[in-house]
């Protein structure tokens, strides 16, 4: 009985080995992208495949938008299967580091603190920091921060955004919120006065709902290049890294501002 006993779990344990080891083997030729899928233009959610929209792992929808192209390129370049993994944006770092996912493409900025954790690759947009607020309000026609003292901004949980809200001298700083989705709706309600974004989410914004304008700054935050960038975040020292930097470098200035002006195009008219 016991010799029995012996040769199941032998048999057994080689089965999971060989199971495990087939994992592996089929791992290797995927390419697990992680991002919200809430960022429009840099990425989102939506019900089909159109306009060049990915499946989303687990789920029935698909992911769109300026991140999910890049990553399309990275995978086409790894010759990878490209899996979108939906994350919330404060497990994007755990996922990372864990193994859940290769690769974070999801708008995020190569920040010093960041760099402590993860390794990025070089950058693949580059932008600026703007307000959206609501149009005809009081501050649509603001050009620097000193306007909007008194004033009731939040950005992003987690963000630099949130951060440079300090900037504001006598700024009303509400509490950080979880997505651009809750900040739109904060701002339509009126239970904001506005929030900080990147250009690309400002335009967004103003496209997908005509009662927002977006505030062009003349006297602006205080960044460094880091902050206002966008790269992709690996694992510490990444085999990924070099070739990931190889096919962006593939990518001219020309074909992103093309690939972001489609994404703004493209973006869900309801947020």
């Amino acid at each position: 009985m016991r010799r029995r006993e012996a040769v199941l779990l032998i048999i057994t344990v080689l089965v999971m080995m060989l199971a495990v080891a087939c994992g592996k083997k089929k791992d290797e030729g995927v390419f697990r992208v992680g991002m919200e899928a809430d960022y429009p233009p840099f990425n989102w959610t939506q019900i089909d495949d159109s306009k060049g929209a990915v499946p989303i792992d687990g789920a029935k929808e698909y992911a769109g938008g300026y991140d999910v192209e890049i990553a399309k390129k990275i995978a086409d370049g790894l010759g990878k299967e490209l899996v979108i993994v939906k994350t919330d944006w404060d497990g994007l770092l755990p996922a990372l580091v864990s193994g859940k996912i290769d690769a974070i493409i999801a708008g995020m900025s190569p920040t010093e603190e960041r760099k402590e954790s993860i390794d990025f690759s070089d950058n693949y947009y580059e932008s600026d920091l703007v307000m959206v607020v609501k149009k005809g309000g009081a501050y649509e026609n603001a050009t620097k921060l000193s306007d909007f003292a008194g004033a009731k901004i939040t950005a992003q949980l987690n963000t630099f955004h949130y951060t440079v809200i300090d900037q504001i001298e006598g700024v009303d700083k509400q509490t950080a919120m979880n997505n651009f989705t809750a900040m739109r709706v904060a701002l339509e309600s009126g239970a904001i006065d506005g929030y900080v974004s990147e250009r690309p989410e400002g335009v967004s914004a103003t496209t997908a709902n005509d009662k927002f304008a977006m505030v062009i700054f003349e006297d602006g935050f205080e960044t460094s290049p880091d902050d206002t960038a966008i790269a992709v975040g690996l694992v510490k020292d990444s085999e990924l890294r070099e070739d990931i930097n190889k096919i962006l470098a593939t990518i001219s200035n020309d074909e992103r501002i093309r690939i972001m002006d489609e994404a703004i195009k493209n973006q869900p008219v309801s947020e």
